[in-house]
């Protein structure tokens, strides 16, 4: 039998946890800012989380149905470096060397296989990879002869959805460095001016306004800038309010139809997010429908789920509400004839069922939901029974034409009787 000294033993233990507890201290420090997306949300549909083309930073490296592009970022790199001859290959690895530790700890899941030298290497092309793809999408001048990512459309169009995937991100802070490298050093405003065309066609609805105000610092990744180049600037949400009544539930659009709701679609130029209820009329903007909506939005939404403590999430709160008005391709159908959402899957079956899975294992933060002062609108507006009233005559009798016509003539005929009536009394008198 060993004997142990129980002195011996807590000391031991008690050295382990402080160790422990130093360790997570100095953990707690650093700010991670790119995750991967957890389990419960992932398996919703864990396709609008993977890139198609192009892996971004580490946690989709070495995937083979990626492995096209590291060609392409290699041959970026190349044309970068001859037509900017006064940078070498060692200046732009020194650039990002020295930003190796701080860029590590921006990923929650941090890249342990990865050398500094690999790591720096993936920073290094990575980064010239997208700022080289910047230019050359918006000056025309700057693309290389019979490039395939601009003669090929479908590879833009990925390439556009792939850079903006929750976990496909580098530190925006590298992009910076690189671009100072690059460019003029300081000159950060024309790398959000260069984004924001960039990335101008991707939204599923208007949200670009133009230059964003935010110091390069403050941004996190590429769909951090996204976010908040999308961010509602108005007050047209709604009437949002700093505490709400816990109302996070109205009808389907067919079932506010039938309450006297009319459904119109708002003036050009108003952000996706800015949905009024005024005198029975719910005025939203357009949301198109194509293949690449539904992972732009829900990687969008994985960004508020982590870092929407201290914002409103506005994105999720859309959704939420978008989930109320669809429940059927019948719901979609009203807002399409509506012009408020175009549908380019061609199918509302579809549509209806991408949008009632939208909000699946997604936490709506409640005291800020945007839209509680409209859904109260809306309920008292149901409540009323002149318009269940106006919406039952509308249905039965004012649907068509021809029951319109025929209310018309019941009409007279019911006039003509009653006139007939009183003047056969009066003969009488």
């Amino acid at each position: 039998m060993i004997y142990m000294d129980p002195n011996s033993t807590t000391q031991a233990c008690c050295a382990n946890l402080n160790e422990k507890l130093t360790k997570l201290g100095a953990e707690a420090k650093s700010e991670c800012t790119i995750y991967r997306v957890h389990k419960h949300l992932r398996n919703v549909n864990p396709n609008a989380y993977e890139p198609e083309v192009i892996a971004i930073g580490p946690y989709h490296r070495n995937k083979d149905h990626l492995k096209m592009m590291e060609d392409h970022k290699l041959r970026y790199f190349q044309h970068l470096i001859i037509r900017k001859p006064s940078n070498n290959v060692e200046r732009y690895a020194a650039c990002v060397g020295k930003w190796e530790a701080e860029a590590r700890k921006c990923y929650a899941d941090e890249p342990t296989s990865l050398s500094p030298s690999d790591f720096i290497q993936m920073l290094v092309l990575d980064g010239c990879f997208i700022l080289e793809l910047l230019l050359k999408y918006v000056v025309e001048s700057e693309r290389e002869e019979n490039d395939p990512i601009f003669q090929m459309g479908w590879m833009m169009y990925s390439l556009h959805r792939d850079l903006m995937l929750f976990e496909n991100q580098l530190p925006f802070f590298v992009l910076c460095e690189l671009f100072d490298l690059i460019e003029a050093p300081g000159q950060h405003s024309r790398l959000l001016d260069l984004l924001g065309l960039f990335f101008h066609g991707l939204y599923p609805g208007e949200g670009y306004r133009g230059e964003v105000s935010v110091a390069p610092r403050d941004v996190k990744h590429l769909l951090h800038f996204i976010h908040r180049n999308w961010l509602p600037r108005g007050t047209g949400t709604g009437g949002r309010k700093k505490q709400d009544k816990g109302l996070y539930f109205i009808n389907s659009a067919a079932r506010l139809k039938e309450a006297n709701i009319r459904f119109k679609i708002s003036e050009p130029e108003a952000a996706l997010f800015d949905v009024r209820f005024k005198n029975g009329v719910m005025i939203m903007a357009p949301l198109q429908v194509e293949d690449s909506t539904e992972s732009v939005l829900r990687n969008l939404v994985a960004y508020e789920q982590y870092f929407g403590q201290d914002q409103d999430n506005f994105v999720t709160d859309y959704i939420t509400f978008l989930d109320c008005l669809v429940d059927s391709s019948k719901d979609v159908e009203i807002l399409s004839r509506n012009g408020i959402v175009e549908n380019w899957l061609g199918d509302e079956e579809a549509v209806a069922k991408m949008v009632n899975k939208l909000a699946d294992s997604v936490i709506v933060r409640g005291t800020r939901f945007i839209y509680a002062e409209m859904f109260e609108n809306v309920e008292k507006h149901c409540r009323k029974r002149r318009n269940r009233w106006m919406a039952m005559l509308r249905r039965n009798y004012l649907s068509s034409p021809w029951l319109i016509m025929s209310l018309i003539v019941g009409a007279v005929l019911l006039l003509l009787t009653i006139t007939q009536t009183v003047c056969s009394i009066l003969q009488m008198v």
